[in-house]
């Protein structure tokens, strides 16, 4: 955290996340009027203006309850509206739409990682202090690890994560209608796994998959970023 304080970078955490979930939902959208629904496109989701995004429970109140709490942090957005039956190919476009999102991310992440490798090349060059420079890279590397983990999460498959989406390709019958039902309880999915399966037994099962995807991706993206501009790998 070096000079900034517990406050700044919940602050920058804030700012992260919220720009993370406004591209995420409006990748969702962008490729839902792609794919032939105009749905979301309609009702102003198409769009960088966060508050054409925010909810205020799952974007602003219940990350500070979670932040508070000390267990893992999540948050979401205002869902996407996707009319189903207005895509070319419905089966498949749904998880093309789903899959968006997370993909939306990792192009985030990746950029940031670049900037910030330019940041690392050019920052004595630029009209900011030390303290403003070290501040933007601490942004950037933050924006990294939100974004990997906003698409690393959204990929697990339970509803309504966006991974869950593969399944209806597996899925027929009682089966495919079963798990349309099974999303009106998400929460308290999202719940089980993030608190009481690690209260329970001690394991942090999404901890453990972070460790392997998250942040293994976030130091070769940030080590990609550095070379780039010929500065030494972290």
């Amino acid at each position: 955290m070096s000079s900034l304080s517990y406050l700044g970078y919940l602050l920058l955490q804030a700012l992260a996340l919220i720009i993370g979930i406004v591209v995420h939902e409006s990748a969702h959208a962008l490729a839902s009027f792609a794919l032939g629904d105009k749905t979301a496109r309609s009702r102003g989701r198409v769009s960088l203006n966060p508050l054409n995004h925010i909810d205020p429970f799952g974007t602003v109140l219940l990350p500070i309850l979670m932040i508070l709490a000390g267990g893992p942090v999540f948050a979401f957005a205002k869902p996407v509206p996707v009319n189903l039956g207005n895509l070319k190919n419905p089966k498949r476009d749904e998880i093309l739409v789903a899959l968006a999102g997370p993909a939306s991310n990792l192009v985030l992440a990746a950029v940031a990682a670049v900037l910030w490798g330019a940041l690392g090349a050019a920052y004595t060059a630029l009209p900011v202090s030390v303290e403003a420079a070290v501040g933007l890279a601490q942004f950037l590397t933050t924006l990294v690890l939100v974004n990997l983990s906003l698409a690393f999460f959204n990929l697990i498959p339970l509803p309504p994560l966006d991974g869950s989406s593969v399944l209806v390709l597996l899925l027929r019958g009682e089966a495919l209608r079963t798990y349309y039902r099974i999303q009106q309880y998400a929460m308290p999915i999202l719940i089980i796994v993030l608190y009481l399966v690690p209260y329970l037994t001690g394991i942090d099962l999404i901890g453990i998959y972070f460790d392997w995807t998250v942040y293994p991706l976030a130091n070769a993206l940030l080590d990609l970023g550095a070379g780039l501009f010929g500065l030494a790998a972290l």
